[in-house]
């Protein structure tokens, strides 16, 4: 006889009145052995009266931020899957079944539900450079992980236990998506993708998300994840940097002396000299943070398995 897992489904909330109750009421239908469970974040409207009066168990996150709220989900509640979906009722509950499938038969840590695949965001989307984010973020995320993901910033997916007991949620806002799928590509973590319809949202509903302050957190994410996570990368880019510019201003000194066996270009040959310094430094620094990453990630790797 197997065991019956526990299944929660874990929806943020953020002044979601309008679509909040319908969520709650979808899910419900499509999974009725699921406890609903919505986390507050300092809703201004009758979100936490509506949640509350649909059914759901409600908690409350007073640390503004989507990343707060994760980091809360995760901590406070104990089961076997997670389903972690928006508020905003832009994912239909009924594509919930495919993505369990996925995740059940092949035992995976993270299934994310996958948008773009299908072309459905591209139509509903009216914000374009939102589109060109997602392109920008998805091409350097599988450059950087030698791999094929469609959709990083999706806000629909399922965890096991494993990953969200060991997920730190770091990100406070919502660049927490990208944050999440890199860890589970760092880590090794069992990850897949599963194509799925999207939604505008209804009238009267309104996104949280700020096209350029949002956009350029995540770019400064993705900065910060390839220096912590490729550190030989990014500081060997930033030595062969200064090699180059050591060279520009040390050739014409290189070519002084050896015509005049002399150096009257002194601040040029100092220039050069730090350029030179600076690139061994970076160089050097890599090569000690990426030993330091290859050992954290190991020490990871068996403290899951234990």
């Amino acid at each position: 006889m197997s065991e019956t897992k526990k299944t929660v489904v874990l929806i943020p909330c953020y002044n979601e009145e309008k679509t909040i109750a319908k969520v709650i009421q979808d899910f419900k239908r499509e999974l009725p052995q699921a406890d609903i469970v919505v986390y507050d974040n300092n809703s201004k409207d009758q979100s936490n009266q509506i949640a509350k009066e649909n059914g759901a168990i409600v908690y409350q996150e007073n640390r503004q931020g989507k990343g707060y709220v994760v980091n809360a989900m995760f901590k406070d509640i104990d089961a076997d899957i997670y389903i972690m979906v928006d508020g905003d009722d832009t994912y239909p509950a009924e594509n919930i079944h495919k993505l369990l499938e996925k995740f059940k038969e092949e035992k995976l840590d993270m299934v994310i539900g996958d948008r773009l695949s299908n072309g459905s965001y591209a139509k509903e989307n009216k914000r374009n450079f939102h589109g060109f984010g997602n392109k920008l973020v998805r091409f350097l995320i599988n450059k950087l992980f030698r791999v094929k993901l469609q959709d990083i910033m999706s806000g629909y997916r399922i965890f096991s236990k494993n990953f969200v007991k060991n997920y730190p949620a770091l990100s406070s806002g919502f660049q927490l998506e990208t944050d999440m799928t890199i860890f589970a590509l760092d880590k090794k973590f069992k990850i897949a993708e599963v194509p799925v319809s999207f939604r505008e949202r209804p009238a009267g509903s309104v996104s949280k998300l700020n096209t350029y302050s949002d956009g350029f957190k995540v770019i400064m994410t993705i900065f910060n994840l390839y220096r912590y996570y490729r550190p030989m990368m990014f500081f060997g880019m930033i030595s062969i940097l200064f090699v180059i510019l050591s060279l520009i201003a040390g050739t014409p000194v290189i070519l002084e002396f050896v015509e005049m066996h002399y150096i009257y270009k002194v601040p040029s040959a100092i220039l050069a000299s730090g350029f030179g310094i600076l690139a061994i430094l970076f160089f050097v620094t890599g090569l000690i943070l990426d030993a330091i990453t290859r050992i954290n990630r190991e020490n990871f790797e068996i403290k899951i398995k234990n």
